[in-house]
């Protein structure tokens, strides 16, 4: 029986601009999909279907492998069963056969575990049904506006006495979170109910992220019970950063006479201020040649290994002279150079306008772009997460 998971995370969304690859109590949206499938008993392989690079690179450094969603099938208004039959189909092209059954995982549900999954398809299984999804138990009172323009009771009937929770027959609400499909099933109905389906009551947050609100109330769940919270991080003594597109947005401004310049953020260096009187050490460590990274670097009271070509082994060298070790130290970077280094430290970040081969080797993709709050609000991760040695 071989049963894969695949992922749906367009890149473009109305209610909360780049939600799948906002990290969530510092895991993305797509990232917690990802680990609740990898970690199934049941799912051999995860797939994400994005028309997204950046967000096939945020879930391919969580395990799953990136399948690129045509653009006539990436719009606000393409069904989520047009990227799961396209997705089987690229399967079936790369692997030579099609999988038994499908598991439809969605982002908008960050609380999704892997023991739910399980749940689920062991259901599918038992019931030799041909589709199951997880379901919440739910007593809330549903009513529309009838013909004559009163209220009527949908769940309930409204005209007798009300019933008391415990007196109700259980009623079960569709969590958007996990559904499961046979494949030939599936395939021949082209919809995710495709013939004899069982719910499956499962223990979870009713909470989907669509909009900004959506967010704030799953960021205060996230706080009290999550079960992708990152595991317990050493505490670090070092912050490196690289400069242009970290403290600056990766652009220049060319003058006339050649000279050039370079827009910074005071709240990054806000954020730089903070880290400096909790006694982190601090380096920028750039390629660029400018002397304006010297000059910024003095104006943050930061130390500085500018035109410099190969990066790993200066840091090397500054870390020895430092006597710190790889696991203390943390690196912030933008670009393919920077990979090398992130890779040795013992924490790595990029800011959301990375290039996606970075952010796909970090640890965490910052909200905020380079030159833009990117170094603020790592700051205050750190501090908030008492994360400074």
């Amino acid at each position: 029986m071989k049963v894969i998971a695949v992922i749906p995370a367009r890149g473009g969304s109305v209610g909360l601009p780049g939600k799948n690859i906002k990290p969530l109590n510092g895991v993305p949206l797509v990232a917690r999909a990802v680990l609740a499938a990898v970690n199934s008993a049941f799912v051999s392989d995860v797939y994400v279907s994005s028309d997204s690079s950046d967000i096939l690179g945020v879930a391919a450094s969580f395990g799953a492998t990136g399948i690129s969603r045509p653009a006539e099938i990436s719009g606000p208004t393409a069904s989520s069963e047009s990227a799961l039959i396209h997705t089987l189909h690229e399967v079936e092209r790369i692997k030579g056969m099609m999988p038994d059954v499908l598991v439809f995982l969605q982002c908008t549900s960050p609380f999704t575990t892997s023991e739910q999954i399980d749940a689920v398809v062991s259901k599918l299984l038992e019931e030799e049904a041909a589709s199951a999804f997880s379901a919440i138990e739910d007593h809330g009172f549903i009513w529309q506006i009838a013909d004559d323009g009163t209220a009527a009771g949908i769940t309930h009937d409204h005209t007798k006495p009300r019933q008391r929770r415990q007196d109700m027959t259980p009623r079960y609400r569709e969590t958007g979170a996990i559904y499961a499909m046979r494949v030939p099933e599936f395939l021949t109905q082209g919809n995710r109910f495709c013939g004899k389906t069982v719910l499956v009551p499962v223990e979870m947050p009713p909470i989907e992220v669509d909009t900004a609100e959506d967010w704030t109330v799953a960021e205060a769940y996230a706080r009290l019970r999550d079960p992708h919270r990152l595991p317990q991080l050493n505490k670090i003594k070092a912050l490196i950063t690289d400069f242009d597109g970290v403290h600056t947005d990766d652009r220049v401004i060319v003058n006339q006479d050649g000279s050039e310049a370079v827009r910074c953020s005071r709240s990054d260096g806000m954020g730089i201020e903070m880290l400096r009187h909790r006694g982190l050490k601090m380096l920028i460590l750039s390629r660029e040649q400018n002397p304006v990274v010297k000059m910024r670097a003095a104006k943050l009271q930061m130390d500085v290994l500018h035109h410099i070509s190969d990066k790993l082994p200066a840091l090397d060298a500054w870390r020895t002279e430092h006597r710190l070790e790889w696991a203390e130290v943390a690196y912030v970077g933008n670009d393919i150079n920077d990979i090398d280094c992130m890779k040795v430290c013992g924490m790595s970040f990029a800011p959301s306008d990375a290039h996606p081969e970075v952010k796909a080797i970090s640890a965490m993709v910052l909200q905020r772009p380079g030159g833009n709050g990117a170094l603020r609000e790592l700051s205050e991760y750190l501090v908030s997460n008492d994360l400074i040695g």
